[in-house]
């Protein structure tokens, strides 16, 4: 060991100058060579290694490699090796990294010095790849090294590759069992950069730290858990570490704290909502028995009382004997919290999901909590049937006439600074603007039940009493308004129920009272009889009063009873109430019995969570029922509204195109007569070479007078009448469309589609028939001026003898002949078509304009459709999801009350109470 330190420092050289420690180590090691040359069989190899190292330490690198080359025997590996040292403080880097990487040794020490060379040589020259895998086979081939790991360490942690570095200090904990390296990983976790790692990876190095040291053991367990708390890969840890507990020999002697803190909140987190029972079944059963093997002192209770609830919801996911020393636990073991506040705690926890689950915002029942949480003031709920005298008597303790009419909602009336009303229901809590808002509020029967009025005002009497009342509908209706009544009977503290003294204690009001221990078992109960001055003598209503005290004393031992009349003095009334009251007063363990009624609205509101859950899938089912039979409708309506378009389209045409005929007949009909009579315009006398222009012009007017003062006023009538036909027409379809409207509103249950037409469309068709048929003027008509044989003849013939009046005689019954004996009717088409040209343009845009009509209908009903279509795929979606992940919705409530039943297992702690499942 000793040589070998010398060849690692370079002082080999030490063993040849010790007898002469005043002369130069050069003219020793000179001297020391000369002698060994002189004998027959000289071993110069060890002295020149020597001299190498002298030179080497003064800097005479070339010397030193030039002795060192010459090294042939056991010292030639070294000697290499020092050769690259040399070469590497020249500066001659590659060339020392050819001989480091060539040097092939068995000696671990010099193989250990190579590497590390080799490693310093590879950062210099930035070669980081080569130098970590360098260090990593240095490490793994001798790690015992003297600095070797640390070394590693160092380089690992300066270059931030924290791979190898918990690599490193993971192997070395596990080979070591040094606390130290344990230490590194810790501050490893506490960095962060252990998250890369798989889990299972460290859980070798966590068992021999269990067998080492156990609170360093819990402490590193601790960092890793908190380290993998919100990464994805927490359940994969969750997994190993309650894998890794289980098989351990834990000891609850050995109080484990941190330990036991950490599976506390985690068991909290799990079943906090984020996760499916089905993930959780593999890891929560694991993370409870654990817990049971690890609480400590603190903890013991919530663990054991974790294990009775979970074992409550998911039977046999647990073992006999974990759920077994938990109750054994829990009925000896008290234990102090603030009941209260995690009560509150859950039911908030509860209504955060709800809300955020569009399960709307609960207002009433968050009501309900704030009345309940009230311990200053004592809420009695006062009620009875109808026409007992309730509204009286809760007017008398008020001072006022407030309930002047039949209570159709459940009012309470506290104390107040100032008058404040407010409505609260499920989805809002609205504030009326007065008593008169009150009033007509009151008298509102439908869906009245779905909403409480509570009714704040300054009120001396409820102040000094510290009292709340709280009044209900008269019990005579149906089992369902009983039902909505008795949701409040929890946040009742007494029952002060209100006898009529006429027929007091009858057999539905025992009924009615029955139902009500059976849904309030522990709610005191005490009676008022009213109307006690309908007895005239005394005596009579002395008997009565004692006769029915001892009937409801008979059944209820416990009650206060009462009488009561409005006709009574008031102020000795008031004084007999207020004894009455502190009697009535249930204040013993207020408390407890605040906290029991509590858990009550928490169970029941995630049963009415649950049940909200089943009437939203009920009510995406009904929706895309309604939906799809609406689109029928609709599509049906909108194909029939189609079909009467086009058929009024044609109607109208056609009814135009009537007129249009007859017109036109009756012009081919007086057209030719109107032109063959102007034949008597022809005279013996006439000018036969200008007759014919004379005749056309004639004609022309003729034709023109016959068209404004005959044609068109009869065809302006039959317009009017046309115009008419169509307003009935079209007036009919409206009808139909407002039949068809009110019977889509009534289906929407609103308002919600208004098929008005465009009825502008026949204003502009007056117009335009005005505007056409108010003048018409006749383009001139070449009638005699045509090209054909026989008007070319007689043209011509008028030319040549119109002179000669021997031949107008002739001209004259030619003329007049032909005048009379034309055929006009292409005349008449012309003059049908100048006529009916004004009109075309207004006769091809019918088809437009009756759209332009049912436009606004058309609209609508497509608009419907739309929104029809659009809410059946979105539902349709919805409902989807929901059957596609039930437990999307399922699970939370489900561990909703895993928590409850928790809370409640801890309520009982210490009380040796028997499980009762």
């Amino acid at each position: 060991m000793a040589i070998e330190q010398k060849l690692k420092d370079k002082t080999y050289y030490q063993m040849f100058i010790n007898e002469h420690e005043n002369i130069h180590p050069i003219l020793a090691l000179g001297e020391a060579f000369q002698e060994e040359a002189q004998k027959d069989l000289p071993d110069l190899a060890d002295i020149r290694f020597a001299q190498g190292e002298v030179y080497f330490h003064h800097k005479d690198y070339e010397a030193a490699i030039f002795k060192w080359e010459n090294i042939t025997n056991e010292l030639e590996p070294w000697a290499r090796k020092n050769i690259a040292d040399a070469y590497y403080e020249l500066g001659m880097l590659s060339q020392a990294e050819d001989i480091y990487t060539a040097l092939e040794v068995d000696d671990p020490t010099l193989r250990a010095e190579v590497a590390l060379k080799l490693f310093s040589l590879y950062i210099h020259r930035e070669k980081v790849n080569e130098a970590v895998t360098t260090i990593k086979k240095a490490v793994q081939t001798n790690p015992d090294y003297p600095n070797v790991t640390s070394i590693a360490r160092d380089f690992f942690e300066k270059e931030e590759d924290w791979s190898n570095a918990v690599e490193l200090a993971v192997n070395e904990a596990k080979r070591t069992g040094s606390l130290e390296w344990f230490d590194i990983l810790l501050s490893y976790i506490e960095m962060g950069v252990t998250k890369a790692f798989a889990p299972n990876y460290f859980t070798q190095a966590l068992v021999n730290l269990y067998n080492i040291d156990v609170k360093k053991f819990e402490q590193l367990v601790s960092a890793f858990w908190n380290s993998w708390r919100n990464e994805n890969t927490y359940l994969t840890w969750m997994n190993e570490v309650n894998h890794l507990l289980l098989n351990l020999d834990l000891n609850r002697d050995d109080n484990w704290s941190e330990l036991s803190k950490l599976h506390k909140e985690t068991y909290i987190s799990l079943i906090a909502g984020g996760y499916f029972i089905k993930e959780l079944q593999d890891y929560v059963p694991v993370l409870l028995t654990n817990w049971m093997r690890l609480a400590d002192n603190k903890n013991i209770v919530p663990a054991a009382a974790s294990v009775l609830a979970w074992n409550e919801l998911f039977p046999a996911s647990l073992a006999v004997n974990i759920v077994e020393e938990a109750e054994q636990l829990i009925s000896v073991t008290s234990f102090d919290m603030d009941e209260l506040e995690e009560c509150l705690k859950l039911f908030e926890a509860i209504m955060t999901w709800a809300e955020s689950n569009e399960m709307g915002n609960n207002n009433r029942v968050r009501w309900i909590v704030e009345k309940i949480v009230d311990f200053d003031t004592q809420h009695l709920l006062v009620t009875g049937l109808c026409d007992s005298g309730k509204s009286t008597f809760i007017n008398t303790i008020l001072g006022e006439d407030l309930q002047d009419s039949p209570t159709s909602s459940v009012v309470m009336f506290s104390h107040g600074q100032e008058e404040e009303i407010f409505e609260i229901n499920d989805e809002e809590c609205r504030k009326l603007s007065g008593f008169s808002d009150f009033r007509e509020r009151m008298g509102r029967l439908r869906n009245a039940l779905n909403s409480i009025i509570e009714f704040n005002y300054p009120n001396n009497f409820l102040k000094e009493q510290k009292f709340a009342l709280m009044d209900t509908p008269g019990l005579n209706g149906n089992q369902q308004d009983h039902y909505e009544v008795f949701k409040y009977l929890q946040v009742a503290d007494s029952i002060l129920f209100v006898l009529d003294a006429n027929e007091p204690l009858t057999n539905k009001e025992r009924a009615i009272i029955n139902q009500i221990q059976e849904q309030a078992p522990d709610l005191p109960i005490h009676f008022i009889i009213s109307k006690m001055d309908v007895f005239e003598d005394e005596q009579d209503a002395l008997r009565i009063f004692e006769e029915t005290k001892e009937a409801i004393h008979s059944s209820w031992p416990d009650a206060q009873v009462m009488p009561f009349s409005s006709q009574y003095d008031r102020n000795q009334q008031i004084g007999d109430l207020k004894e009455f009251l502190k009697l009535c007063k249930n204040t013993r363990n207020i408390e407890d019995k605040r906290l029991a009624k509590l858990l009550y609205y928490i169970r029941t509101t995630i049963a009415g969570l649950l049940q909200k859950r089943i009437d939203i899938e009920n009510q995406l089912i009904e929706t895309v029922r309604w939906n799809e039979e609406m689109h029928m409708k609709l599509n049906g309506g909108l194909n029939q509204l189609k079909d009467t378009e086009l058929h009024k389209s044609r109607m109208i045409t056609k009814m135009f195109a009537e007129i249009k005929e007859s017109v036109e007949v009756e012009l081919i009909e007086n057209v030719p007569k109107i032109l063959k009579a102007c034949a008597e315009l022809i005279k013996e006398d006439s000018n036969f070479s200008t007759i014919h222009l004379d005749l056309n012009k004639e004609m022309n007017k003729r034709l023109q007078d016959y068209l404004e003062e005959q044609v068109m006023p009869k065809f302006y009538r039959t317009m009017q009448e046309w115009i008419e036909n169509c307003q009935e027409e079209l007036g009919q379809s409206q009808e139909f469309l407002y039949e068809l409207g009110d019977g889509f509103n009534q289906m929407y249950g609103e308002e919600y589609v208004k098929l008005d037409c465009d009825f502008k469309v026949l204003d502009d068709w007056r117009r335009d028939i005005d505007r056409m048929t108010s003048h018409f003027q006749l383009e001139t008509v070449n009638i005699l001026l045509r090209r054909t044989p026989s008007q070319i003849l007689l043209k011509s013939a008028g030319k040549l003898f119109g002179a000669l009046s021997q031949n107008k005689s002739m001209l004259f019954n030619k003329y007049k002949s032909f005048v009379e004996n034309e055929d006009y009717y292409e005349i008449a088409k012309t003059v049908s078509r100048q006529f009916f040209q004004p009109f075309e343009l207004f006769e091809k845009s019918f088809e437009r304009d009756v759209h332009l009509f049912y436009k606004n209908p058309l609209n609508q009903l497509n608009r419907c459709l739309e929104e029809a279509q659009s809410e059946i795929e979105l539902n349709q979606e919805k409902l989807k999801e929901l059957n596609a992940n039930p437990e999307l919705f399922r699970d939370p409530l489900t561990l909703f009350e895993v928590r409850l039943r928790q809370f409640e297992w801890m309520t009982v702690a210490g009380k040796g109470m028997q499980t009762v499942y």
